[in-house]
């Protein structure tokens, strides 16, 4: 396998180390946020237990918190707004169609507020559990050279690996056209930079995160165009991958049926690991969703898509993105509330 120079991949990987850490000490949040804050009982060993037993029998919550969390926190920052039930919340809106995971945050917030009533709020709960949840799916193999930048920058923002900081507060305001702000599946490349930048986000991190999709499902209806009639041809989208269009059209979305299938949005014998596997579809020609492909064909985007594909870069950085992430537009302090019931204000 062919790789980037060790100059160079020293260069790319503290780069985003730096850039990553950047958004990671801000603001009042902290490590260890919760010690001592809950009588005899451990925040983070609740919310560890709870994902560990659901993720016994549900392996698909790993996707569903990660989808969970992406679509707070790229609205108005992460402050559990999409959990807010209502006739027009963020929750209704069509791009949050497909998010869940909503019951685990119930269970772990009951179970929290029995421990310590009105300490954890459902914005931290979300940002931890997702942080168990990829914690115990597989990993590749972890480069050892990550660790020695990382301690040779003296970076002491959080623990070795995918730490999180928590202290954050609830939001009190949830509607629906605030999921506007999210990218769409088919969204141009140029467009999606500078919608993550807006958040703080840059390219890198943006190519990260739709790393995402390494454990994700996306349904028939939105790939569908591109398997059967692209662009109004009547044929399959040319940038993919002939055999993969057979497999799916023939599988997975056939022409004309009438129930919604799931569709894998990496290969599935990998759809339960966290790994670069992604990427590699995507360098195959075999990105499902348009953004997908896109993301390897723009000249913006395409080298990233090269080194997390051929690399085993990909699983350490994607804790650093999503931290990053998670310190998006965070309330701390006397903003917000902390929530006595995740599905509504107090």
């Amino acid at each position: 396998m062919q790789r980037p120079g060790s100059a160079v991949l020293l260069a790319v990987v503290a780069a985003v180390v730096l850039a990553a850490s950047a958004g990671r000490c801000r603001g009042q949040l902290a490590g260890g946020y919760y010690d001592g804050k809950c009588g005899n009982s451990s925040v983070e060993a609740i919310i560890h237990d709870a994902v560990q037993a659901r993720l016994a029998w549900d392996k698909r919550i790993v996707a569903g918190l990660l989808h969970l969390i992406f679509h707070d926190c790229f609205v108005e920052g992460c402050d559990a707004s999409i959990l807010l039930d209502g006739p027009n919340t963020e929750k209704t809106a069509p791009q949050n169609n497909g998010v869940f995971g909503y019951d685990l945050i119930d269970d772990i917030k009951n179970t929290l507020e029995a421990a310590c009533p009105g300490v954890v709020s459902c914005a931290d709960i979300i940002v931890a559990a997702t942080r168990d949840a990829v914690g115990m799916v597989p990993y590749e193999e972890i480069i050892v050279i990550l660790a020695i930048i990382h301690q040779s920058l003296h970076m002491h923002c959080g623990g070795e690996r995918y730490e999180v900081q928590l202290g954050r507060r609830d939001g009190t305001v949830s509607q629906a056209y605030m999921a506007a702000q999210l990218p769409g599946p088919d969204v141009d490349i140029p467009t999606a930079i500078d919608m993550f930048a807006k958040k703080g986000l840059n390219s890198f991190d943006m190519a990260i995160l739709m790393g995402a999709h390494t454990v994700g499902v996306t349904h028939c209806s939105l790939v569908k165009h591109r398997l059967h009639d692209f662009n109004g041809t009547g044929k399959p989208d040319p940038s993919m991958d002939p055999l993969y269009v057979w497999i799916l059209s023939t599988f997975a979305c056939t022409a004309g049926q009438t129930y919604d299938n799931i569709v894998y949005l990496d290969d599935p014998s990998s759809i339960l690991t966290v790994d670069r596997s992604y990427y590699s579809q995507i360098l195959k020609r075999r990105g499902v969703l348009d953004v997908d492909q896109k993301l390897g064909d723009s000249s913006a985007t395409a080298w990233m898509v090269q080194f997390l594909g051929t690399t085993d870069f990909f699983p350490s950085m994607f804790g650093y993105a999503l931290n990053k992430l998670a310190a998006v537009d965070v309330k701390t302090g006397a903003a917000g509330d902390i929530r006595t019931n995740c599905r509504r204000t107090n």
